[in-house]
């Protein structure tokens, strides 16, 4: 069936750790999906302002770097260092830059089967795509998740700490002016507080493959 698949789109959203990542991942392995992190650009460029010092205000320089991002750009494992981690947020609300990111995410919306993953792909980025999924998981199953990566940036935090860190984020991604996390109309929540990788292959396989076949019959 996936083999003479032509073209199949998915978004997904959800909140910091509750494993959308991983699942896009998943997917992505599973079905031979191309893959799109989209905070994989935000990350991109909050770590191109930090390594030129300029600032939000320098809009000639973000329009010259996001005009010329390649996929290629966004597999840097310098994106993940902890200043760009603890940085990036700041980026993502800011409206100049999700406007001018927006064009290379509808780019790549071009490829056949794809996989865009973020936190307002389905309401902004592929309001029709094929298969929009919302993962959504406990704050103290997330801050679990998560203390490992805390504890690059603060060696001392503690988990109540990174608990009342990814509340006060999801606070914002859900309060913020521009593009909220939303649960849209006909979007698949998934749950993943109490599953493991496995179990969520499992069911992500099944999602897909429904999915597809909703859309194809049986190919």
């Amino acid at each position: 069936m996936i083999k003479n698949l032509r073209k199949f789109s998915i978004a997904i959203d959800g909140s910091a750790a509750s494993g959308k990542s991983t699942a896009s991942k998943i997917i992505a392995k599973r079905f031979k999906f191309k893959l799109l992190i989209s905070g994989e650009l935000y990350r991109y460029v909050a770590y191109k302002m930090l390594l030129n010092k300029k600032k939000i205000s320098d809009k000639d320089f973000l329009k010259r770097i996001t005009q010329k991002i390649t996929y290629k750009d966004l597999k840097n494992k310098r994106l993940y260092l902890p200043e760009v981690s603890a940085y990036v947020s700041s980026i993502a609300k800011v409206k100049f830059i999700r406007d001018l990111l927006k064009k290379f995410q509808k780019n790549f919306s071009k490829n056949n089967k794809f996989i865009i993953e973020g936190r307002d792909i389905a309401s902004k980025i592929l309001p029709n795509a094929d298969l929009k999924l919302f993962f959504r998981c406990s704050v103290k199953e997330k801050a679990r998740r998560r203390l490992k990566d805390f504890k690059k940036l603060n060696k001392e935090i503690t988990l109540k700490q990174v608990e009342k860190a990814l509340k006060k984020r999801d606070l914002m991604d859900k309060n913020r002016k521009e593009s909220p996390l939303l649960f849209v109309k006909g979007a698949v929540l998934v749950d993943t507080t109490k599953i493991n990788i496995k179990q969520m292959e499992e069911k992500l396989t099944k999602l897909v493959k429904k999915s597809i076949k909703n859309k194809y019959g049986n190919l």
